[in-house]
């Protein structure tokens, strides 16, 4: 019988399980499952991040560029990225929290004959022949064509599907989701899916954590909202599990988090905000006894460790956080440390090697 983990065990499995050795872009969606998005550039965008750690000679922008024949699909999940594309088959049909008000819906139905005439359109397209549905107030201030934010939602709502980027703006094109199985016990098999999902990709998990994400899934498939919930209260039958100091800690059942198997590399990475290994701030502070913070919305002058402070990961030690910013060509780094400055000198010339990857990385971004 394999004995119970300790919290260095889960540490060391956390790593290990996810930065696993770079594989083809195709093989690292494969075994990711999905991959997060935001639009930030700082250096690059998140998704390229998460990707740069676990694609063999990964270039920002290789996401997007390769995106139509990679059989992958921009949608809702926990939160807004990228997914396989048989995972739409657990999120579509998909039943908005928000339904559309009756004005709302012919409009979103003049658009969808639109896109179907034309195929393929861009929101510019649309914005310029709905130019009367007038503008809304932009997520992040300032305003947008309403007919953006429409094609957005009908996006959501499964009526268009993203068929590429366009300088990183979504090319939309319609799209009609096969029915499923409403019985109960093929709702029940989607929600299974759809937690196997989540668990594959962020364990171990706190047993809070688990619950947490899980609501997120209101996101990305809110009509599985009942069997979701019903998955976690059953998840010690369903996932190998353990209680390490007071928590329980959740994984796939058919691994083994204390096997020796599980090495974390030697050299530094530099992690996104929403990578895997460093998404779950909870689970963050309970392997690595220090809070990470995520404060590019915060006010500058309120901010303790900078606009898009990337984790710094060292073997499994989490020591601080850097900076990255590209200056007249140049990358420049500023370093924030979380624990003691680490003066075994193979540091520094870790530290090095991965801002030269950074440099070659970052070569290509559109």
């Amino acid at each position: 019988m394999a004995r119970s983990p300790t919290l260095d065990d889960l540490r060391r499995y956390a790593i290990a399980r996810s930065l696993f050795k770079p594989v083809s872009l195709p093989a690292a969606m494969r075994r990711l499952g999905f991959v997060q998005a935001d639009p930030m550039r700082a250096p690059a965008r998140a998704q390229d991040l998460i990707l740069f750690q676990r694609v063999s000679d990964y270039r920002a922008g290789d996401l997007e560029r390769r995106y139509e024949r990679l059989g992958i699909e921009e949608d809702a999940f926990v939160n807004y990225g990228f997914v396989q594309r048989e995972m739409l088959a657990l999120l579509h049909p998909r039943t908005p929290r928000n339904p559309w008000d009756a004005a709302t819906m012919l409009r979103a139905q003049e658009v969808l004959a639109f896109v179907q005439e034309r195929g393929v359109v861009h929101p510019r397209e649309v914005g310029e022949a709905f130019v009367h549905h007038g503008r809304v107030a932009g997520y992040w201030g300032g305003e947008l064509n309403a007919s953006t934010r429409l094609l957005e939602n009908m996006h959501h709502h499964g009526w268009l599907r993203v068929r590429r980027r366009d300088a990183g703006t979504r090319v939309y094109e319609a799209v009609k989701h096969a029915e499923q199985d409403e019985s109960p016990a093929a709702r029940r098999v989607r929600a299974e899916a759809l937690v196997d999902a989540i668990v594959a990709l962020y364990a171990p998990i706190p047993s809070p954590s688990l619950g947490y994400l899980v609501t997120l899934l209101r996101y990305g498939a809110p009509h599985l909202s009942l069997e979701t919930r019903a998955v976690v209260k059953a998840a010690r039958e369903r996932y190998g599990h353990a209680v390490v100091d007071g928590i329980t800690w959740f994984w796939p059942a058919d691994e083994n988090p204390a096997s020796r198997r599980h090495q974390p590399g030697e050299g530094v990475r530099l992690l996104a905000p929403f990578d895997p290994v460093v998404w779950d701030r909870r689970r963050f502070e309970m392997l690595w006894n220090w809070a990470y913070r995520f404060e590019a919305y915060v006010p500058a002058a309120r901010r303790t460790m900078g606009h898009y402070a990337l984790p710094v990961l060292w073997g499994e030690q989490m020591v601080g956080w850097a900076n990255l910013r590209k200056e007249r060509g140049r990358l420049t780094h500023q370093l924030g440390l979380a624990t003691t400055r680490p003066r075994d000198v193979g540091f520094r010339r870790a530290l090095d090697e991965e801002l030269a990857r950074f440099e070659v990385f970052l070569t290509q971004e559109n």
